[in-house]
């Protein structure tokens, strides 16, 4: 690396993160594009906002790779720390350009939040009025979301288990056990995951469209359904077309799909059918969501809502939280105490590794209900030796530290920034709610103000910064970026 000539303006060390960077924000540019041909067809005002906006990612793409043009791709996990943090916080940061620029004219506090919810597919909005946005930034708003979505799966699957980050090195493929250098196997993975991305959004927008959805509306709540982010063209979010039980039913199919580890999509084409109910985690996620929709749905049927009714809007809602999708089809915070309790609990799950999904990811619930049963057996037969097995595989002391630490850190940040967020004026549950909903990339929280009914627009500037900051830093399993923040990290 040290023998390549490299502009004095970037080191050597850096050069290759700013190379790939520039590769990023070129794949933005190109995402661009198309709802900027839909504006100019529509001759709408809004296309010289994204033309503008394309101007300056390019601009951006051309200085990044003429600094950097004869620098070989070759990472380190150093670098890759680096490189994962930054391009989620640059992409974010271009893919706000055209918010800025265009009818909304957002604040800057206004569209990096609004981009960062998208990009890292939390589904948390300052917009009112969406249904008056133009068609192209209600294309571009669900294409953020499934840019976001693909991004998070390569990292969850190649990346971060590569970083020994958060216990996700219990996944291993043959395409992210690597030793050292990360680039020069990443097509493989990323080949097969767009593939299975791919074909599942085409069959959710179909469905969709085949359902009496329109057309515009098809197109953008598939891209969010399986990138789990939950933005839809209206401030009723999925709940404008909470009259079509079928719409409900099959938006729950298609956010459990997105919900689901790509890795086991992956192995099931290649001649394992039966690896997604093989899984323990996959038999672990769909138990936990049996539970609480049998729990949820006897309890306002009990209270006297249909049995259908309540069984459709329940299995819709609490599959849109757990799978940290967002969408909302009823305020389910008029359900009743136990409701209330039940979601906010629901808030923290999330769903499988190496899905779209974010949350604390259920294998991590799982393994600590292991290390407890075994603590257990300690305490009875203190001389024993009892092996810890998940997904019939041993738990490695890695494993089980990763684990904790992201447990304990992943709560330390929920807990910093609800008391951040409440020493700026928010009321207990907004604050709370707020920061679980961030962290935890779900999209609405609780009460009267970030609700289902509600959203984020009325929060004070610093309140949506904080919680950009939590939703990166949640995206990004917390780990990440904090080892950007130890001196020794930095040292040579």
């Amino acid at each position: 690396m040290a023998s390549i000539a490299v502009p004095r303006l970037v080191s050597a060390r850096w050069a290759p993160v700013l190379k790939v960077l520039a590769m990023l924000w070129l794949v933005l540019a190109a995402f661009m594009v198309v709802p900027w041909l839909v504006l100019i067809a529509e001759r709408d005002g809004d296309a010289r906002a994204f033309a503008l906006s394309l101007a300056i990612v390019m601009g951006a793409v051309a200085v990044a790779l003429l600094l950097t043009w004869r620098v070989e791709i070759e990472l380190r996990p150093r670098q890759m720390f680096v490189l994962t943090t930054l391009s989620w916080v640059t992409v974010s940061g271009f893919a706000s350009l055209p918010l800025i620029l265009g009818a909304p004219q957002l604040s800057l506090a206004d569209a990096v939040f609004e981009s960062v919810s998208a990009i890292t597919t939390t589904g948390s909005t300052v917009l009112v009025g969406i249904e008056r946005l133009s068609d192209g930034l209600k294309l571009w708003r669900g294409m953020m979301q499934w840019l976001g979505g693909v991004g998070i799966i390569v990292m969850a699957i190649a990346i971060l288990p590569f970083l020994k980050v958060g216990g996700m090195r219990l996944f291993h493929t043959e395409s992210s056990d690597w030793s050292d250098k990360v680039m020069p196997r990443t097509g493989g993975i990323a080949k097969a995951t767009m593939t299975v991305y791919v074909g599942l959004t085409g069959l959710a927008v179909i469905s969709y469209w085949l359902a009496g959805m329109l057309p515009l509306d098809a197109v953008v709540l598939g891209m969010t359904s399986l990138s789990t982010g939950g933005f839809a063209n209206s401030d009723a979010s999925f709940g404008a077309y909470a009259e079509k039980p079928l719409l409900l039913w099959l938006g729950s199919l298609f956010m459990l799909s997105g919900a689901l580890p790509f890795v086991l999509y992956i192995r099931s084409m290649r001649g394992a059918p039966s690896a997604l109910w093989c899984d323990q985690q996959v038999r672990g996620m769909l138990m936990l969501l049996a539970l609480a929709i049998v729990m949820l749905t006897t309890y306002r049927v009990m209270s006297g809502t249909p049995a259908f009714e309540a069984l459709t809007q329940v299995a819709f809602n609490v599959i849109s939280v757990v799978t940290t999708t967002g969408y909302a089809a009823d305020d389910y915070t008029l359900w009743g105490g136990l409701a209330i309790v039940a979601f906010f609990y629901l808030t923290f799950v999330g769903g499988c590794s190496g899905s779209t999904s974010g949350g604390m990811k259920i294998f991590r619930f799982q393994i600590a209900l292991l290390m407890l049963r075994n603590q257990l057996r300690f305490l009875i037969h203190g001389n024993g030796v009892f092996a810890q097995r998940y997904n019939a595989s041993l738990l490695s002391d890695e494993i089980v530290r990763g684990v904790v630490a992201f447990s304990f850190f992943f709560f330390l940040t929920v807990a910093a920034l609800a008391l951040a967020l409440a020493a700026l004026g928010l009321d207990l549950v907004t604050a709370l709610s707020g920061a679980a909903t961030a962290v935890a990339n779900v999209g609405p929280g609780l009460g009267d103000v970030i609700g289902p009914a509600g959203n984020f627009s009325s929060l004070p500037d610093a309140a949506k910064w904080l919680l950009s900051v939590g939703m990166l830093m949640g995206r990004l399993e917390i780990l990440t970026v904090l080892v950007l923040l130890t001196p020794m990290f930095w040292r040579k």
